[in-house]
């Protein structure tokens, strides 16, 4: 396995199959509370996983999940961020619009994503997967909904500043409608 991403939660192992988001033992906690925060943030991004798959969410297929160990095993989505993909373009928009469907269909389901980045999604065989719960949780309040809203205008205004309030107008569009309803 080669190692892919280090962030401070977790390091991202990949194989030609899947890739291993393994959460390692933080020794400046006590490890009694250590062995506890790893097990439940494992468990609780595995299950938000699971639950967006449910809804319908592009996100990668999950084949294992240790929680004693901090391993999530899940499909390896071969694609380019989403970040190195946008261009300004005419399918960027499409793009955009694709992500915000899927953004009010994770809100409908009371998913918030908690770090929703174009870094965190993938474009794979033309769909935009998205990926990294790690900060997820479940919520219906308006106000947690609207500030993963804001996180992805901020990174689009930073990533890709010289197009990305183009991005946001189909964005807006596909969030104000109703999850799941056909565009006219």
């Amino acid at each position: 396995m080669k190692e892919i991403a280090r962030g401070a939660e977790a390091v991202i192992y990949r194989d030609a199959d899947s890739v291993r988001k393994e959460r390692p033992k933080k020794n400046y906690r006590h490890p009694v509370m250590d062995e506890k925060i790893r097990k439940l943030r494992t468990r609780h991004e595995a299950r938000i996983i699971g639950r967006a798959a449910k809804a319908g969410i592009p996100v990668p297929k999950i084949f294992g999940c240790d929680e004693c160990e901090g391993l999530i095993v899940m499909e390896h989505l071969k694609g380019k961020k989403l970040r190195d993909v946008l261009a300004g373009d005419k399918r960027s928009l499409e793009l955009a619009e694709e992500v915000g469907e899927s953004v009010a269909r994770l809100h409908k389901e009371g998913i918030i994503h908690g770090d929703l980045t174009t870094s965190n999604m993938i474009l794979h065989r033309g769909k935009v997967f998205f990926i990294d719960f790690g900060l997820g949780f479940h919520s219906d309040r308006v106000e947690d909904k609207a500030v993963d809203l804001h996180l992805l205008k901020r990174a689009l205004e930073s990533r890709h500043w010289r197009f990305g309030r183009n991005c946001l107008k189909p964005f807006s569009t596909a969030t104000s409608r109703p999850a799941g309803r056909n565009k006219s």
